[in-house]
Protein backbone atom coordinates (compact mmCIF):
# COMPACT_ATOMS: atom_id res chain seq x y z
CA UNK A 1 0.00 0.00 0.00
CA UNK A 2 2.84 2.37 0.81
CA UNK A 3 4.22 1.94 -2.68
CA UNK A 4 0.95 3.22 -4.12
CA UNK A 5 1.30 6.46 -2.18
CA UNK A 6 4.79 7.25 -3.42
CA UNK A 7 4.91 10.08 -5.99
CA UNK A 8 5.38 9.15 -9.63
CA UNK A 9 8.78 10.42 -10.72
CA UNK A 10 8.88 12.40 -13.92
CA UNK A 11 10.96 10.97 -16.74
CA UNK A 12 14.08 13.09 -17.17
CA UNK A 13 15.06 13.95 -20.75
CA UNK A 14 18.20 15.69 -21.98
CA UNK A 15 17.52 17.92 -24.99
CA UNK A 16 20.75 18.78 -26.77
CA UNK A 17 20.53 22.00 -28.73
CA UNK A 18 17.49 22.81 -26.62
CA UNK A 19 17.75 26.58 -26.94
CA UNK A 20 17.73 26.24 -30.72
CA UNK A 21 14.74 26.60 -32.98
CA UNK A 22 13.32 23.07 -33.00
CA UNK A 23 14.84 22.13 -29.66
CA UNK A 24 13.13 24.95 -27.77
CA UNK A 25 9.72 24.13 -29.23
CA UNK A 26 10.27 20.47 -28.35
CA UNK A 27 11.24 21.41 -24.80
CA UNK A 28 7.89 23.21 -24.49
CA UNK A 29 5.97 20.17 -25.71
CA UNK A 30 7.93 17.85 -23.42
CA UNK A 31 7.19 19.98 -20.38
CA UNK A 32 3.52 20.13 -21.38
CA UNK A 33 3.55 16.32 -21.51
CA UNK A 34 4.96 16.01 -17.99
CA UNK A 35 8.66 15.40 -18.68
CA UNK A 36 11.52 16.95 -16.75
CA UNK A 37 13.76 18.70 -19.28
CA UNK A 38 17.50 19.30 -19.06
CA UNK A 39 19.00 21.38 -21.87
CA UNK A 40 22.59 21.27 -23.12
CA UNK A 41 23.52 23.94 -25.67
CA UNK A 42 26.70 25.89 -26.37
CA UNK A 43 24.67 28.84 -27.72
CA UNK A 44 26.66 28.96 -30.95
CA UNK A 45 23.46 29.45 -32.93
CA UNK A 46 20.94 30.40 -30.26
CA UNK A 47 20.44 32.73 -27.31
CA UNK A 48 20.11 32.04 -23.59
CA UNK A 49 17.01 34.27 -23.45
CA UNK A 50 15.14 31.43 -25.17
CA UNK A 51 14.95 29.84 -21.71
CA UNK A 52 12.80 32.78 -20.61
CA UNK A 53 10.54 32.17 -23.58
CA UNK A 54 10.13 28.53 -22.58
CA UNK A 55 9.28 29.62 -19.04
CA UNK A 56 6.78 32.20 -20.31
CA UNK A 57 4.90 29.45 -22.15
CA UNK A 58 5.17 26.60 -19.64
CA UNK A 59 5.82 28.24 -16.27
CA UNK A 60 9.00 26.17 -15.98
CA UNK A 61 12.58 27.17 -16.80
CA UNK A 62 14.54 24.03 -17.67
CA UNK A 63 17.88 23.19 -16.11
CA UNK A 64 20.49 24.50 -18.54
CA UNK A 65 24.14 23.70 -19.23
CA UNK A 66 26.15 26.01 -21.50
CA UNK A 67 28.38 23.17 -22.68
CA UNK A 68 29.76 21.93 -25.98
CA UNK A 69 28.98 18.26 -26.64
CA UNK A 70 32.37 17.84 -28.29
CA UNK A 71 33.88 18.32 -24.81
CA UNK A 72 33.55 14.86 -23.27
CA UNK A 73 34.54 16.05 -19.79
CA UNK A 74 31.70 18.60 -19.74
CA UNK A 75 29.25 15.99 -20.97
CA UNK A 76 30.30 13.67 -18.16
CA UNK A 77 29.68 16.50 -15.69
CA UNK A 78 26.06 16.77 -16.80
CA UNK A 79 25.35 13.08 -16.35
CA UNK A 80 27.11 13.04 -12.99
CA UNK A 81 25.13 16.03 -11.75
CA UNK A 82 21.71 15.00 -13.05
CA UNK A 83 21.60 11.38 -11.97
CA UNK A 84 19.36 9.03 -13.93
CA UNK A 85 18.64 10.26 -17.45
CA UNK A 86 15.78 8.32 -19.04
CA UNK A 87 16.20 9.55 -22.61
CA UNK A 88 17.93 11.98 -24.94
CA UNK A 89 16.62 14.01 -27.85
CA UNK A 90 19.62 15.06 -29.91
CA UNK A 91 19.26 18.27 -31.93
CA UNK A 92 22.67 19.88 -31.40
CA UNK A 93 24.31 20.19 -34.82
CA UNK A 94 25.30 22.72 -37.42
CA UNK A 95 22.46 22.72 -39.94
CA UNK A 96 22.83 25.05 -42.92
CA UNK A 97 23.30 23.38 -46.31
CA UNK A 98 25.07 26.34 -47.92
CA UNK A 99 27.39 26.90 -44.97
CA UNK A 100 28.32 23.21 -44.92
CA UNK A 101 29.51 23.47 -48.52
CA UNK A 102 31.77 26.34 -47.49
CA UNK A 103 32.93 24.81 -44.18
CA UNK A 104 32.80 21.01 -44.50
CA UNK A 105 35.34 20.18 -41.78
CA UNK A 106 33.43 22.24 -39.22
CA UNK A 107 30.34 20.17 -39.97
CA UNK A 108 32.07 16.80 -39.83
CA UNK A 109 33.89 17.63 -36.60
CA UNK A 110 30.91 19.09 -34.78
CA UNK A 111 28.00 16.97 -35.99
CA UNK A 112 29.69 13.58 -35.86
CA UNK A 113 32.03 14.18 -32.91
CA UNK A 114 29.21 15.36 -30.67
CA UNK A 115 27.05 12.37 -31.57
CA UNK A 116 29.82 9.87 -30.85
CA UNK A 117 30.48 11.48 -27.46
CA UNK A 118 26.79 11.40 -26.62
CA UNK A 119 26.42 7.71 -27.51
CA UNK A 120 29.45 6.84 -25.39
CA UNK A 121 28.18 8.69 -22.32
CA UNK A 122 24.67 7.36 -22.85
CA UNK A 123 25.97 3.79 -22.65
CA UNK A 124 28.17 4.47 -19.63
CA UNK A 125 25.31 5.95 -17.60
CA UNK A 126 22.54 3.55 -18.59
CA UNK A 127 20.36 5.84 -20.70
CA UNK A 128 18.40 3.57 -23.01
CA UNK A 129 16.38 5.78 -25.39
CA UNK A 130 17.50 8.24 -28.07
CA UNK A 131 15.56 10.34 -30.56
CA UNK A 132 17.79 11.70 -33.31
CA UNK A 133 17.13 14.84 -35.30
CA UNK A 134 17.72 13.76 -38.88
CA UNK A 135 16.70 15.25 -42.20
CA UNK A 136 15.20 14.57 -45.59
CA UNK A 137 18.61 15.52 -47.00
CA UNK A 138 19.60 11.86 -46.49
CA UNK A 139 17.58 11.05 -49.62
CA UNK A 140 19.49 13.43 -51.86
CA UNK A 141 17.49 14.07 -55.04
CA UNK A 142 15.03 11.15 -55.11
CA UNK A 143 13.97 9.49 -58.34
CA UNK A 144 10.42 8.99 -57.11
CA UNK A 145 8.17 11.31 -55.13
CA UNK A 146 6.82 11.44 -52.50
CA UNK A 147 9.66 10.03 -50.42
CA UNK A 148 9.01 7.03 -48.19
CA UNK A 149 11.27 5.56 -45.51
CA UNK A 150 12.22 2.82 -47.97
CA UNK A 151 13.40 5.32 -50.59
CA UNK A 152 17.11 4.92 -51.33
CA UNK A 153 19.57 6.96 -49.32
CA UNK A 154 21.58 8.55 -52.10
CA UNK A 155 24.88 10.38 -52.19
CA UNK A 156 24.40 13.52 -50.15
CA UNK A 157 24.21 16.84 -51.96
CA UNK A 158 26.08 18.64 -49.14
CA UNK A 159 28.37 17.95 -46.18
CA UNK A 160 25.42 18.73 -43.89
CA UNK A 161 23.38 16.00 -45.58
CA UNK A 162 26.26 13.57 -45.27
CA UNK A 163 26.57 14.19 -41.52
CA UNK A 164 22.93 13.18 -41.16
CA UNK A 165 23.48 10.04 -43.25
CA UNK A 166 26.61 9.13 -41.31
CA UNK A 167 24.91 9.95 -38.01
CA UNK A 168 22.13 7.49 -38.76
CA UNK A 169 24.64 4.77 -39.65
CA UNK A 170 26.57 5.40 -36.42
CA UNK A 171 23.37 5.16 -34.38
CA UNK A 172 22.10 2.07 -36.23
CA UNK A 173 25.35 0.19 -35.74
CA UNK A 174 25.61 1.28 -32.11
CA UNK A 175 22.05 0.17 -31.33
CA UNK A 176 22.72 -3.18 -33.01
CA UNK A 177 25.59 -3.73 -30.58
CA UNK A 178 23.54 -2.76 -27.51
CA UNK A 179 20.56 -4.99 -26.82
CA UNK A 180 19.22 -2.72 -24.06
CA UNK A 181 19.21 0.52 -26.08
CA UNK A 182 16.91 1.83 -28.80
CA UNK A 183 16.67 4.85 -31.06
CA UNK A 184 14.36 6.59 -33.49
CA UNK A 185 15.64 8.79 -36.28
CA UNK A 186 13.18 11.46 -37.40
CA UNK A 187 13.82 12.56 -40.96
CA UNK A 188 12.01 15.82 -41.16
CA UNK A 189 11.51 18.08 -44.05
CA UNK A 190 11.37 21.90 -43.75
CA UNK A 191 10.24 23.31 -40.39
CA UNK A 192 8.85 26.85 -40.42
CA UNK A 193 6.83 29.19 -38.24
CA UNK A 194 6.99 30.02 -34.54
CA UNK A 195 5.13 29.25 -31.35
CA UNK A 196 1.68 30.89 -31.49
CA UNK A 197 2.48 32.87 -28.33
CA UNK A 198 5.49 34.42 -30.13
CA UNK A 199 7.59 33.72 -27.04
CA UNK A 200 9.97 31.50 -29.07
CA UNK A 201 10.74 31.15 -32.75
CA UNK A 202 13.54 30.90 -35.30
CA UNK A 203 16.45 33.20 -34.46
CA UNK A 204 19.20 32.84 -37.08
CA UNK A 205 22.58 34.44 -36.56
CA UNK A 206 23.63 36.78 -39.36
CA UNK A 207 22.16 36.29 -42.82
CA UNK A 208 19.54 33.52 -42.75
CA UNK A 209 20.28 30.35 -44.70
CA UNK A 210 16.64 29.24 -44.67
CA UNK A 211 13.78 30.66 -46.71
CA UNK A 212 11.15 31.76 -44.19
CA UNK A 213 13.36 33.84 -41.87
CA UNK A 214 14.76 35.54 -44.96
CA UNK A 215 11.18 36.24 -46.06
CA UNK A 216 10.25 37.76 -42.71
CA UNK A 217 13.46 39.78 -42.44
CA UNK A 218 12.85 41.17 -45.93
CA UNK A 219 9.25 42.00 -45.07
CA UNK A 220 10.27 43.92 -41.96
CA UNK A 221 13.01 45.82 -43.78
CA UNK A 222 16.08 44.15 -42.33
CA UNK A 223 16.98 42.78 -45.79
CA UNK A 224 16.64 44.83 -48.96
CA UNK A 225 15.62 41.94 -51.13
CA UNK A 226 14.80 38.24 -51.03
CA UNK A 227 16.74 36.19 -53.55
CA UNK A 228 15.11 33.14 -55.10
CA UNK A 229 17.89 30.70 -56.00
CA UNK A 230 16.95 29.55 -59.49
CA UNK A 231 13.80 29.52 -61.62
CA UNK A 232 14.97 26.97 -64.19
CA UNK A 233 14.37 23.77 -62.21
CA UNK A 234 12.09 21.05 -63.56
CA UNK A 235 9.14 22.20 -61.45
CA UNK A 236 5.84 23.89 -62.41
CA UNK A 237 7.12 27.42 -61.72
CA UNK A 238 10.86 26.70 -62.01
CA UNK A 239 11.69 27.20 -58.33
CA UNK A 240 12.70 24.48 -55.86
CA UNK A 241 10.00 22.49 -54.10
CA UNK A 242 10.05 21.56 -50.42
CA UNK A 243 7.67 20.16 -47.80
CA UNK A 244 7.11 22.88 -45.18
CA UNK A 245 5.72 21.87 -41.78
CA UNK A 246 5.07 23.98 -38.71
CA UNK A 247 7.67 23.69 -35.96
CA UNK A 248 5.06 22.95 -33.27
CA UNK A 249 3.75 20.01 -35.29
CA UNK A 250 7.33 18.84 -35.62
CA UNK A 251 8.02 19.26 -31.89
CA UNK A 252 4.99 17.15 -31.02
CA UNK A 253 6.31 14.36 -33.22
CA UNK A 254 9.45 14.19 -31.07
CA UNK A 255 7.33 13.71 -27.97
CA UNK A 256 5.30 10.93 -29.55
CA UNK A 257 8.49 9.22 -30.76
CA UNK A 258 10.01 9.47 -27.29
CA UNK A 259 6.92 7.98 -25.68
CA UNK A 260 7.04 5.12 -28.19
CA UNK A 261 10.55 4.25 -27.02
CA UNK A 262 9.91 4.68 -23.30
CA UNK A 263 6.73 2.60 -23.47
CA UNK A 264 8.45 -0.16 -25.46
CA UNK A 265 6.20 0.13 -28.49
CA UNK A 266 9.08 0.30 -30.97
CA UNK A 267 9.24 -2.59 -33.45
CA UNK A 268 13.04 -2.67 -33.58
CA UNK A 269 15.92 -1.02 -31.75
CA UNK A 270 16.39 1.48 -34.61
CA UNK A 271 13.43 2.98 -36.42
CA UNK A 272 13.14 5.74 -39.00
CA UNK A 273 10.18 8.03 -39.71
CA UNK A 274 9.60 10.80 -42.24
CA UNK A 275 7.97 13.93 -40.85
CA UNK A 276 6.24 16.21 -43.33
CA UNK A 277 2.87 17.35 -44.61
CA UNK A 278 2.95 15.22 -47.73
CA UNK A 279 2.58 18.28 -49.95
CA UNK A 280 5.30 19.91 -52.02
CA UNK A 281 5.41 23.71 -52.06
CA UNK A 282 7.65 25.74 -54.35
CA UNK A 283 9.66 28.74 -53.21
CA UNK A 284 7.40 31.03 -55.21
CA UNK A 285 4.32 29.40 -53.71
CA UNK A 286 5.79 29.92 -50.23
CA UNK A 287 6.30 33.60 -51.01
CA UNK A 288 2.68 33.84 -52.20
CA UNK A 289 1.52 32.17 -48.98
CA UNK A 290 3.34 34.74 -46.86
CA UNK A 291 1.88 37.59 -48.89
CA UNK A 292 -1.59 36.09 -48.57
CA UNK A 293 -1.29 35.48 -44.81
CA UNK A 294 0.12 38.91 -43.95
CA UNK A 295 -1.05 41.24 -46.72
CA UNK A 296 2.57 42.30 -47.31
CA UNK A 297 4.09 42.41 -50.78
CA UNK A 298 7.64 41.05 -50.79
CA UNK A 299 10.53 42.50 -52.73
CA UNK A 300 12.27 39.53 -54.37
CA UNK A 301 14.34 38.71 -57.42
CA UNK A 302 15.50 35.58 -59.20
CA UNK A 303 19.18 34.71 -59.03
CA UNK A 304 21.38 31.75 -59.91
CA UNK A 305 21.08 28.33 -58.31
CA UNK A 306 22.69 27.76 -54.92
CA UNK A 307 25.28 24.97 -54.51
CA UNK A 308 23.98 22.02 -52.50
CA UNK A 309 20.29 22.62 -53.18
CA UNK A 310 18.23 19.75 -54.54
CA UNK A 311 15.43 20.34 -57.02
CA UNK A 312 12.33 18.95 -55.34
CA UNK A 313 11.40 16.75 -52.43
CA UNK A 314 8.37 16.11 -50.26
CA UNK A 315 7.36 13.42 -47.82
CA UNK A 316 5.08 10.47 -47.66
CA UNK A 317 4.32 10.74 -43.92
CA UNK A 318 1.92 7.78 -43.79
CA UNK A 319 4.22 5.60 -41.65
CA UNK A 320 4.49 8.31 -38.98
CA UNK A 321 0.77 8.94 -39.27
CA UNK A 322 0.10 5.28 -38.56
CA UNK A 323 2.85 4.22 -36.14
CA UNK A 324 3.30 7.44 -34.17
CA UNK A 325 -0.36 8.50 -34.41
CA UNK A 326 0.94 11.87 -35.58
CA UNK A 327 0.10 14.20 -38.42
CA UNK A 328 0.56 17.86 -39.20
CA UNK A 329 -2.31 20.15 -38.23
CA UNK A 330 -1.12 23.70 -38.92
CA UNK A 331 -1.51 25.08 -42.45
CA UNK A 332 1.12 26.82 -44.56
CA UNK A 333 -0.63 30.19 -44.30
CA UNK A 334 -0.97 29.80 -40.52
CA UNK A 335 2.72 28.91 -40.34
CA UNK A 336 3.65 32.06 -42.25
CA UNK A 337 1.46 34.18 -39.98
CA UNK A 338 3.18 32.84 -36.83
CA UNK A 339 6.60 33.44 -38.39
CA UNK A 340 5.61 37.03 -39.10
CA UNK A 341 4.20 37.51 -35.59
CA UNK A 342 7.54 36.32 -34.16
CA UNK A 343 9.57 38.56 -36.48
CA UNK A 344 7.57 41.62 -35.45
CA UNK A 345 8.01 40.81 -31.77
CA UNK A 346 11.81 40.42 -31.88
CA UNK A 347 12.08 43.68 -33.88
CA UNK A 348 9.77 45.42 -31.36
CA UNK A 349 7.20 46.31 -34.00
CA UNK A 350 3.47 45.91 -33.68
Amino acid sequence: MADLLEPVMKKKVIVTGGTGYIGSHTAVELIASGFEVVIIDNLCNSDVTVLDGIRAITGIKPVFYDYDLCDMAKLEEVFAAEGKIDAIIHFAAFKAVGESVRKPLDYYRNNLGSLINLLAVMDKHGTTSLVFSSSCTVYGQPDTLPVTESSPVREAASPYGYTKQAGEVIIRDTMAARADQKAISLRYFNPIGAHPTAHIGELPRGVPENLVPFITQTAIGLRDELKVFGNDYDTPDGSCIRDYLHVVDLARAHVTALKRLLEGRNRSNFEVFNLGTGTGVSVLEAIASFERATGIKLNYSITSRRPGDIEKIWADPSLANRELNWKTEITLDESMETAWRWEKKIRNKS
